[in-house]
């Protein structure tokens, strides 16, 4: 499949890339605050919002041990419970976001973590698509769950290998899935640019046939622009108001300034990708008469012979073209030429 359909927006390699502002838990608990993220996305152009539906209970256990705690990256020494308690978007705020951003003329959609996640985004906020996160790839009754509704589904790829992405799409289709978008991402917080292998970007959209994008981690938006060139139909970066501020995710988010100059170069790249056979453009068609071709340099009688010395390979190009130079030297005029004429074939004699 190589076109998806998000809501009335076409997502394939011959649409601009669909761009996406993860809020994530940037909102700071702040239902206002989660407000102006989704005003400053939309007025950086974006397609949509995202939100993550869960609560700590069905991500993990209140347990406080080793085994529960984060070692190393940007949450290192929390633990599990907390972390996910601090960052969750509570759930009653869900349909009064998404009827903020739809008003907007955005669109808002999320991604759940367990099936009642799913069952709740159903009943409150009708998504147009549903997205899964790579952690929750091999999630298999969230992934059939989400399947049977027959929507799309964006699906972060993330540390998966080749035969658990095979089997999660195998799964997605065949619960009812309308399509499938294929994100490569790094889950990891920030991501390493030298760590997303955006090479293999190409290779993930020809194995398995699917439209496919970025899900983007890392701090500055350079990861975004090669895997646009390198064929990402989706973009999904996460925004915040002020990093200083803070915010979960704010290590690794885009402020509303920087977010909005993605989403223009992005686009502004997406447009100089053009056609991938070579040729010239329209701009370079009107250039083309300021390529060379041959003129008379001096006045040339009927019958004298064209020469390095009557005749001159210059600009602009209203001449015969260079390559007739060998042609035409040692031959014959067959009227008068003026010096600044143009040569033409109908000037030659033998």
């Amino acid at each position: 499949m190589n076109a998806v359909l998000i809501g009335d927006r076409v997502v394939s390699a011959s649409e601009p890339p669909y761009i996406v502002a993860e809020l994530s838990g940037n909102h700071r608990q702040c239902i206002d605050e989660a407000k102006r993220l989704i005003a400053a996305a939309c007025n950086a152009g974006v397609d949509a919002v995202k939100l993550q539906t869960y609560t700590p209970d069905t991500l993990t256990l209140p347990v406080r041990n080793h085994l529960f705690q984060i070692h190393g990256g940007l949450w290192d020494g929390r633990y599990l419970y907390d972390l996910y308690s601090e960052a969750m978007t509570p759930w009653e705020w869900h349909a009064e976001l998404a009827e903020f951003a739809r008003g907007l003329g955005i669109e808002l959609f999320s991604t759940p973590f367990d099936e009642s996640a799913v069952d709740y985004l159903e009943d409150q906020v009708e998504p147009v698509v549903y997205k899964i996160a790579s952690f929750e790839l091999n999630h298999i009754p969230l992934l059939e769950k989400v399947g049977s509704l027959g929507k799309p589904v964006i699906l972060s790829t993330g540390m998966a290998t080749l035969a658990e992405i095979e089997k999660a799409v195998e799964v997605l289709d065949d619960a009812g899935a309308s399509g499938i978008i294929l994100l490569k991402c790094i889950s990891a917080y920030p991501a390493e640019p030298s760590d997303f292998n955006l090479n293999a970007l190409p290779t993930l959209a020809e194995h398995f046939d699917r439209v496919v994008g970025l899900s983007d981690h890392s701090k500055g938006d350079e990861i975004c622009h090669g895997a646009v060139a390198l064929g990402a139909c989706l973009i999904e970066k996460h925004i915040v108001l002020d990093r200083a501020a803070g915010g979960i995710d704010s290590g690794f988010s885009l402020e509303p300034s920087e977010f909005a100059h993605m989403v223009q170069t992005v686009k502004s790249l997406y447009q100089g990708l053009g056609s991938c056979v070579p040729g010239a453009s329209e701009q370079d068609i009107k250039q083309k008469r300021f390529r060379r071709s041959i003129f008379v340099s001096t006045p040339i009688n009927k019958g004298e012979i064209f020469s390095v010395k009557n005749l001159k390979i210059i600009r602009p190009a209203d001449g015969l073209q260079p390559s007739y130079w060998d042609v035409i030297l040692g031959k014959r005029a067959i009227r008068d030429l003026p010096a600044g004429k143009p040569l033409r074939l109908a000037d030659v004699g033998d």
